[in-house]
């Protein structure tokens, strides 16, 4: 390649930052299904109450992803990063400090928990990260990034499982304080780049015509409809997992050992899927990714529980996990620019996280309804589909807003 992957220190300094970024907040983000078995004994907790806690978290993460993307493009990914894990460790303090219960747990696990992700999880490190590489090189770097979430959902799930076991849940929130801690930190390391690599005409356009501009671009309104889907299907595995592997049959560690596979095969998956992004149409390999979740799906919830069936589903959902991440970022800045770009992937993963809320909250609605998680899966699948065709029609090439102006 004739340019450097990393173009100057900054871009390197704000790409490992983000990735411990997302490496911590991902990761305890990855964990919360683990708990709902001493949620039920120690809270009273209801499936239905449970999934409508990480529903409302999924809900309002996706409402403040572009809140905070917008801070992010006007202030600096740092602050806006830095705010994030102010409330997230106000969350975790009053999830295991307080009642705990009725709406308190709502707001704690919830709303608060939810709201800190806005910031700290994916959509504005990745793409403060987008904003310092070359359109050639974006979807390799936001990969690295989102590997590094992968690390997070490998190794969170086996600590949290253990000290679950060990030291019971409250003393294992207290620990996720520390981690916590560290995020904080290191957010002071995300730093802007000083000369954005944007076109004369991208200068003068403000943030209102930005939104116009994406809005009024099938493209963009497409890829906002398909990364509901997204959200629905890892959300709905993420939280109801840990249930639905007990009700067939098989002891908690199950789950783990497919949350972890998960964590550890999305790392190949993304960083692969970064680079066949700047080979290959970013459109073509999401339409790929998403007919691969459905196969994928089908095979595991048709098929007889088994320890190998897991251990299969935990490696193959796992390549695919945050896959469509880099190819869905990179197609909005190869299409807009990369000026408001917290704010417009902001707005598609808000569309991700409502995906999140229907995925979470049906699951557990569902299994109290019906006492089985299987018509959660069917709309996984048949979403799968409507994601696959829904990519195809996107027209991926650059705005030419000196046309349009004339």
């Amino acid at each position: 390649m004739s340019e450097k992957f990393i173009p100057n220190k900054l871009a390197l300094i704000t790409l490992l930052a983000a990735s411990s970024v997302i490496l911590v907040s991902m990761g305890l983000r990855q964990t919360f299904g683990l708990f709902f078995s001493a949620f039920e004994e120690g809270l009273n907790c209801t499936r239905t109450e449970f999934g409508l806690a990480i529903g409302l978290q999924m809900l309002f993460w996706g409402i403040f992803a572009p809140i905070f993307g917008i801070l992010a493009d006007k202030f600096g990914g740092s602050r806006a990063v830095f705010i994030g894990f102010i409330i997230f460790g106000l969350g975790i303090y009053m999830l295991y400090s307080g009642p705990n219960t009725g709406i308190y747990f709502q707001i704690s696990l919830g709303v608060l928990v939810g709201t800190a992700l806005g910031a700290t999880a994916m959509s504005v490190p990745v793409s403060e990260v987008g904003k310092h590489f070359s359109n050639e090189k974006r979807t390799v770097a936001t990969g690295i990034v989102t590997a590094a979430a992968s690390v997070g959902y490998f190794l969170a799930p086996l600590f949290t499982q253990y000290t679950l076991g060990t030291a019971g849940w409250e003393q294992t929130l207290k620990y996720f304080m520390y981690f916590i801690l560290f995020g904080l930190v290191t957010s002071l390391f995300i730093l802007p780049k000083k000369e954005a690599p944007i076109l004369k005409n991208e200068k003068n356009q403000n943030f209102l015509e930005a939104m116009k501009e994406a809005f009024s671009h099938k493209g963009y309104v497409l890829l906002v409809a398909g990364f509901f889907v997204c959200g629905f299907q890892i959300t709905l595995v993420g939280t109801h997992v840990p249930g639905y592997m007990q009700d067939r049959g098989l002891g908690g560690w199950t789950a783990t050992i497919i949350l972890s596979l998960i964590g550890l095969f999305n790392i190949i998956g993304t960083l692969g899927i970064g680079y066949l992004g700047t080979k290959y149409s970013k459109k073509i390999l999401l339409s790929i990714l998403y007919f691969l979740r459905a196969i994928i799906i089908a095979i595991f919830i048709f098929s007889p529980p088994s320890i190998y069936m897991s251990i299969f589903f935990g490696i193959t959902f796992g390549l695919l996990w945050l896959s469509t991440v880099p190819p869905t970022n990179g197609i909005v800045a190869q299409i807009f620019g990369t000026k408001y770009l917290s704010t417009l992937f902001g707005i598609v993963f808000f569309s991700h996280q409502v995906g999140s809320f229907a995925g979470s909250f049906l699951g557990g609605y569902f299994y109290d309804l019906y006492g089985s998680y299987d018509y959660a899966w069917y709309i996984a699948i048949m979403l799968s589909i409507f994601a696959t065709l829904v990519h195809l029609p996107i027209d991926e090439k650059p705005i030419n807003r000196k046309l349009q102006q004339a």
